[in-house]
């Protein structure tokens, strides 16, 4: 068995720890306690792995990133690896329900399985766990509160109202 890393930081007023194991990451947790796993060894973000994940997250806080490029290992049953590579499908700044990822993953009748899956999500934000939400359009459940889940939602919608208001019209200047 290999030893497993970790670092934590904290961005935009949310703390982190990293996971990794075999150079990928493996866990991330948002506001939590970090696991009392006492093979845990600690790295600064010196770690190549952990100073990229540092900075593409301050990235998706900060500059607006939308997809991520970090080696990650999903671990899971089979049902939830199926319901978190659904969940990386869902576009920056939209949501879908439970219903939406059971009937993606041709399993309509597991919305309950998928909302337990998605609790389960080893790496939110990545996994974007949190664009999920009810049927009825509320904000339900979310592993690091239903405030954050909020507050990533509206920086998701911001960034991309800010870049639609960036782009130049097509027509011209009216000048």
């Amino acid at each position: 068995m290999s030893l497993k890393s970790f670092t934590t930081f904290q961005i935009n007023e949310i703390d982190f720890f990293v996971i990794s194991q075999n150079d990928k990451i493996i866990k991330i947790g948002i506001n939590e306690e970090l696991p009392d796993d006492h093979l845990l060894i600690y790295k600064t973000l010196k770690d190549k792995l952990f100073k990229r994940c540092y900075s593409q997250l301050y990235e998706f806080f900060f500059k607006g990133r939308k997809k991520f490029d970090l080696a990650f290992e999903l671990i899971g049953t089979d049902f939830q690896i199926l319901v978190w590579k659904a969940l990386e499908k869902i576009p920056y700044g939209k949501t879908v329900s439970y219903q939406d990822i059971a009937q993606k993953i041709k399993n309509p009748k597991a919305v309950r399985a998928v909302g337990l899956a998605n609790k389960k999500n080893p790496l939110p934000i990545l996994i974007p766990c949190h664009r999920v939400i009810g049927k009825n359009g509320n904000l339900v459940g979310y592993g690091g509160g239903l405030e954050l889940k909020a507050k990533l939602l509206n920086l998701e919608k911001e960034n991309i109202s800010r870049k639609i208001k960036k782009r130049p019209s097509k027509r011209g200047s009216n000048i």
